[in-house]
């Protein structure tokens, strides 16, 4: 049986291995290590089975810039599963449960550089339907998306999403 829990500071190296082996490198482990030690305004989510670490989800905060001011939202990234439990559904609990989580926290949107075929299952949709940009350059149009958890809040939102700095040294 899995189950989705919040991560504990226990669980930091095995999260770390969990990461290296889904991307096979280091350097989204490591942004989750930055991320933690700057930033408390994370959800840092786990995947357990028989008591070992399979998976892990991590959200930080984002900002969209706009004429008008800044509007604060969660990036999701990174999200891992070890490659070996990969395509059981495992990302999905990950997914349902933070974005549950958000939604609780009253988050008017998450956005997602990834895999066009698998995050619209959970309603997120091209970011530039709603006239939103990456802050990096080259990112295709659909790998770049957004979930609005608030529409209230992001009736005629448009402008440039930003991540924490964290994420530069990967890009």
């Amino acid at each position: 049986m899995i189950r989705i829990r919040k991560e504990k500071q226990k669980d930091h190296d095995e999260v770390r291995i969990v990461n290296e082996q889904a991307f096979g490198q280091p350097d989204e482990g490591r942004i989750v290590d930055k991320l933690r030690e700057s930033c408390k305004e994370t959800v840092s989510l786990i995947a357990v089975s028989n008591n070992e670490i399979i998976g892990h989800i991590f959200f930080s905060p984002v900002t969209i810039e706009t004429p008008a001011g800044c509007i604060k939202g969660m990036g999701l990234a990174p999200m891992a599963v070890l490659p070996e439990l990969q395509n059981q559904g495992v990302g999905s609990m990950l997914v349902n449960e933070g974005v549950r989580i958000l939604k609780k926290m009253s988050c008017p949107f998450v956005i997602v550089l990834g895999h066009e075929n698998y995050y619209p299952r959970f309603g997120f949709e091209r970011a530039s339907n709603y006239g939103l940009k990456c802050q990096w350059e080259g990112v295709p149009d659909d790998a770049f998306m957004v979930l609005i958890l608030d529409e209230s809040v992001m009736k005629g939102v448009s402008g440039i999403a930003k991540y924490r700095d964290e994420f530069d040294a990967a890009m």
